[in-house]
């Protein structure tokens, strides 16, 4: 089967680093880039040092490389130059006598290899066009590559950040949102989780661990997973935050990392909902007058002062249907428009009164896209959104 290279488009401009102390091979390689017909910025260097700064600056296409150098030779030429410019196309130029050389550096990373003495200009235009082209093919390949992985790493993130909820005779309908910072990052350190317990009760969590990237996700998810089995194992209130903490504290190492929370315990039966803040921002409830900030009482984010577990609860009243939203402060730290300022929570009590309330999920959604609208690009951070509803409502999740 006969591969066959796509046509370069007429006129590109190749630009060549030839690494060679032979001043009269370097002569004689521009004589024959002349006669390849190709438009070409040539630059030489005579030792390998010279070219450290072409190398590091990525404004080369191709590299015509010698394998005897002043300050290096053979394959550990080709070794450093590869380490220096991994992604630009590499030609290694040999003698008569190094029938070996050639294969070794291709082995060693080159695109292809040339015997001086043995090049036309046809030849070095097929060579440095089939080079350039194949570079840039693994380095799309390596970058698409690298895409997928991260892709695999940011679903196996969510999976542990964003669990499925665990109902069983609830009526609450549970909405939940979660946005990272950047469309290419990895997860942050926000999480949420909603559990049924075996007394009827419904628990739920929003985090937040500071910082972003793999680190703070990862310790997200161990805190995550931990609030879930603790909350099954029967821990409520200042005993799970202590052990939570505790956690926090084993799996955070040297990192001064911590994480803020809201704890949540609804009770239908009672009409009630505990909280307890661990330096987090109080939820909001939506009944048929409006949405409101609720009144709660504050402690301490965990890890912040580990052992001082000062976490007081504050319960609530609830109406016969309403709902709970607790979110991150992705929600309002951005723009609030053209003004400068932020959105704050006043501005988000705002725009939640401007938007339809008929649906969560879709209420959710706009609000999130309004925030972001606002904003407008001008500041980021990961965002979760966990909404509960009651009264009236199907008991599934959105």
């Amino acid at each position: 089967m006969t591969a066959v290279m796509p046509a370069v488009p007429d006129g590109q401009l190749y630009r060549i680093l030839l690494i060679e102390d032979d001043l009269g091979d370097a002569l004689l390689v521009e004589e024959l880039l002349h006669d390849t017909g190709l438009r070409f910025e040539l630059t030489v260097r005579t030792t390998l040092n010279e070219a450290r700064a072409d190398l590091a600056g990525g404004s080369v296409d191709c590299i015509l490389l010698d394998l005897h150098l002043p300050d290096v030779s053979g394959i550990d030429a080709v070794t450093a130059v590869r380490g220096l410019a991994p992604h630009t196309a590499v030609i290694v130029l040999t003698g008569l006598s190094e029938a070996q050389a050639g294969a070794n550096a291709m082995a060693a990373g080159a695109q292809d290899y040339l015997v001086k003495g043995k090049v036309d200009g046809e030849l070095l235009h097929r060579t440095v066009r089939y080079a350039v082209y194949r570079s840039r093919t693994e380095r799309t390949n390596s970058e698409a590559q690298a895409a997928r992985l991260r892709a695999e790493e940011n679903a196996r993130l969510e999976r542990g950040l964003l669990p499925q909820p665990i109902l069983d005779t609830s009526t609450v309908r549970v909405t939940t949102r979660y946005l990272p910072g950047a469309a290419w990052a990895l997860l942050g350190g926000d999480f949420l989780d909603v559990v049924e317990g075996e007394e009827g009760l419904l628990h739920a969590v929003v985090g937040d661990v500071s910082g972003h990237g793999p680190d703070a996700a990862a310790l997200g998810v161990f805190l995550r997973i931990a609030w879930r089995s603790l909350v099954l194992g029967g821990h409520r209130g200042n005993e799970l935050l202590h052990l939570m903490e505790r956690i926090l504290i084993a799996e955070r190492g040297s990192q001064n990392l911590f994480a803020t929370c809201t704890i949540l315990t609804l009770d239908q039966g009672a009409a009630t909902a505990t909280l307890h803040l661990a330096g987090h921002h109080e939820p909001l409830l939506t009944t048929p007058d409006g949405t409101q900030e609720l009144a709660a009482a504050h402690g301490i984010a965990l890890g912040v002062v580990p052992g001082l577990r000062k976490w007081p609860s504050t319960v609530v009243p609830l109406p016969a249907s309403g709902a709970l939203t607790l979110y991150t402060d992705g929600l309002t730290e951005g723009h609030n428009g053209a003004t400068g300022e932020r959105l704050g929570v006043d501005g988000l009590l705002t725009l939640i009164g401007n938007l339809p309330t008929a649906d969560p999920a879709a209420h959710v959604d706009l609000l999130i896209e309004e925030t972001n609208a606002l904003n407008a690009g001008r500041h980021s951070d990961d965002l979760a959104v966990l909404r509960l509803d009651w009264g009236n409502q199907p008991s599934r999740r959105a």
